[in-house]
């Protein structure tokens, strides 16, 4: 069987990466991506839930370390796509998929050197108030997880998180089978009327309302065990709500290389655990990238883990300007560099399998998924 090195050949190549006269007007390239099926599916022993939610995560690898790493053969690659189920009865399944190239897809870039940072000198978030602006969207797009994440709507059930949120490699954590969803709304003017209000303080009497989830995925590239060393890669996860949230989504969308993003940014708004009943916003340039991750300098606290990394770009096929997520915030990523530890802000980047495989979750149907 090839190797990997064969597969990202073939989805290293945008249809359209940017049309000559769009230098003022960065454009979304048009991708076709490869499709992502399930071949079976296997009933597994349901899981303990014992693990404890952190909001950190660990690795040994940084990106000098990532990009060095020899790529893994199209076996291993169909491991890593391949993912557990949980069920809110507490069932777990594991489903075996086929990777599929029916035409050329995709982008590959190596980035530039990068800098450290979690919060350094001048904080560059906002904290957004009002309900005008975090009842609209973007901002309405973010909502927070009962482990204490934060993820996005991606579509009318569906929300995009980071695998570490509900899993943290070896076990599920606490709370998972129960795992609840929660939406900014005005508050009552009682304040009394309604089981899911909270009693955090926050401005314009806003409170959380939950709703439960009903299924959970998770790539078995996070799972200890069927993961590669170096990790990260993986760091999303996909919820499948009971019931609709009946608010505007965000689409998911290939990442396209550092230096096709606009000003070389990226956004994102998370419930960082610093400022409590805040939805925070930032944005801040990429400072380096493998195929797999962004490493950026976004001030972030815990509690901002699983945000959607968006851009906005011109979708020339719809003549409009579009948000898309292209990523999944990780979080603060500590680093053993050498015996010493560096740390960064990484976000997991949505490449054309991920994105075959996300939407796959989300549609149903391969038919649906094959423009990225």
């Amino acid at each position: 069987m090839a190797g990997l090195s064969t597969l990202i050949l073939l989805l290293c190549a945008a249809k359209d990466v940017m049309p000559s006269n769009s230098h003022w007007k960065p454009t979304w390239p048009s991708y076709r991506v490869p499709v992502i099926l399930p071949r079976s599916t296997l009933n597994l022993d349901k899981p303990q839930f014992d693990a404890e939610a952190r909001l950190e995560v660990v690795s040994p690898c940084g990106p000098d370390c990532h990009k060095s790493s020899p790529l893994p053969t199209y076996e291993e690659v169909k491991n890593y796509l391949s993912y557990e189920t949980l069920y809110a009865n507490g069932s777990l399944t594991e489903t075996e998929v086929g990777i599929y190239i029916l035409s050329n897809s995709g982008d590959g870039s190596q980035g530039r050197s990068r800098t450290k940072r979690q919060i350094y000198g001048y904080d560059s978030r906002f904290s957004i108030f009002g309900k005008d602006f975090l009842l609209n969207y973007p901002f309405s797009t973010s909502v927070k997880l009962s482990t204490g994440c934060t993820g996005t709507l991606v579509a009318e059930k569906h929300v995009l998180t980071a695998a570490h949120c509900i899993h943290d490699g070896k076990s599920y954590v606490k709370g998972a089978q129960k795992l609840r969803v929660g939406f900014l709304k005005p508050k009552l003017k009682d304040g009394n009327k309604g089981a899911n209000i909270t009693n955090s303080a926050m401005p314009e009497k806003m409170k959380f309302q939950w709703i439960r989830v009903k299924r959970t995925h998770v790539p078995k590239g996070w799972i200890k065990g069927n993961a590669n060393d170096i990790g990260m890669d993986y760091d999303y996860a996909l919820l499948e709500l009971k019931k609709p949230h009946k608010r505007k989504f965000m689409k998911i969308g290939v990442s396209p290389p550092a230096r096709h993003l606009p000003g070389g940014r990226i956004h994102f708004s998370g419930y960082d655990n610093d400022r409590p009943g805040n939805l925070v916003y930032r944005f801040c340039d990429v400072k380096d990238e493998t195929y797999d991750l962004l490493y950026q300098q976004c001030d972030a606290q815990p509690g901002a883990s699983g945000s959607g990394v968006y851009v906005r770009m011109w979708k020339r096929q719809n003549h409009k300007w579009e948000r898309k997520i292209i990523g999944i915030f990780s979080g603060h990523q500590w680093v053993d560099m050498n015996g010493t530890p560096q740390d960064f802000n990484v976000a997991v980047r949505i490449t054309p399998l991920k994105y075959a495989q996300i939407c796959y979750w989300i549609k149903g149907n391969y038919l649906d998924c094959r423009e990225g």
